[in-house]
């Protein structure tokens, strides 16, 4: 990415947001709870075409799922696109995504999981996006809780800041730099694409869900032996859920922590992003600066 990053126009009361499936199938009251919380902050949500459709696991066909999501990249008076849910499937649209022109209209695209693929997709084109709470988050909680509060903040421009207690496997210091990041699994796989995230000098966060430590560590591996991991500024490692330990690792956290142990940059562990109840929102492909000291951990933006 050589152009100069876009920070999507800050939400003003009246503005749309698109509500779109890009992935696995939406449960309709998910949808409507969260579309009630976004009315109340201001906004104007809409549901796309097929965000409640159903074509086997997926919530349409490829081109029903492109239809939504080109309709909302290009509509001039769609300010955001909140997803309801992952699962799998984005990675079918990337091709004929690359081909908009997004940068002529850029917009929010907030979701995680599956939905990292659509934040990859705006990194290759230098635009910020929002890595955090999706439709079912947003609606349970009635968007009072604090990670839904600190997404509408982010949405309407103002800068975050995190602080996070210590943890033994933290690796104390500062970095500084273009945050990229997200669902590891999803992330790994394209690599060597145009979508490929994995730039020298990046601060990346990563997370993951029911992937055994042993497929974490492949991972990790190709992340090595590519010398991406050795090029990083700062590492961010995010909730790791559902999984079990096994005889060479009695946790992720462990297998991580010697993977980058060669590695001086600095390292948070146990950060609350992911598949988790507790899942800050963070602006993917924007700068950030991650502080470490033996009190604890802050993440500004």
């Amino acid at each position: 990415m050589d152009e100069e990053v876009i920070i999507p126009a800050p939400l003003k009361p009246g503005d749309r947001i698109a509500m779109l499936s890009p992935a696995g199938i939406a449960r309709p009251q998910n949808v409507y709870n969260a579309m009630a919380v976004l009315r109340d902050m201001g906004w104007d949500p809409y549901v796309a075409d097929h965000t409640f459709g159903r074509h086997g696991t997926y919530s349409g066909t490829d081109n029903e799922r492109y239809s939504d999501l080109e309709k909302a990249l290009l509509d001039p008076d769609t300010k955001a696109i909140l997803c309801s849910r992952g699962g799998y499937g984005v990675v079918h649209l990337l091709e004929r995504l690359d081909r908009l022109p997004l940068r002529d209209n850029a917009k929010w695209i907030v979701g995680f999981s599956d939905i990292s693929a659509l934040h990859a997709l705006m990194n290759a084109h230098g635009i910020a996006s929002i890595h955090g709470p999706m439709a079912k988050h947003i609606g349970s909680n009635e968007g009072k809780d604090d990670d839904s509060l600190a997404l509408f903040d982010m949405l309407r421009g103002k800068h975050v800041r995190y602080t996070m207690d210590p943890h033994p496997y933290n690796r104390p210091g500062t970095a500084t730099g273009m945050l990229v990041g997200g669902n590891l699994a999803v992330l790994a796989g394209l690599i060597g694409t145009p979508f490929d995230v994995f730039h020298p000098g990046s601060v990346l966060f990563i997370e993951d869900v029911s992937e055994p430590i042993y497929k974490i560590e492949r991972m990790m591996y190709q992340l090595k032996l590519s010398r991406a991991l050795k090029n990083l500024a700062g590492l961010i490692v995010g909730s790791f859920t559902e999984y079990s330990p096994d005889a060479d690792n009695a946790s992720m956290e462990d297998m991580i922590r010697d993977m980058v142990a060669d590695y001086g940059y600095p390292v948070a562990f146990d950060v609350p992003v992911g598949h988790v109840s507790h899942n800050i929102p963070l602006m993917v492909s924007a700068p950030v600066t991650l502080e470490i000291t033996d009190s604890g951990v802050t993440i500004s933006q």
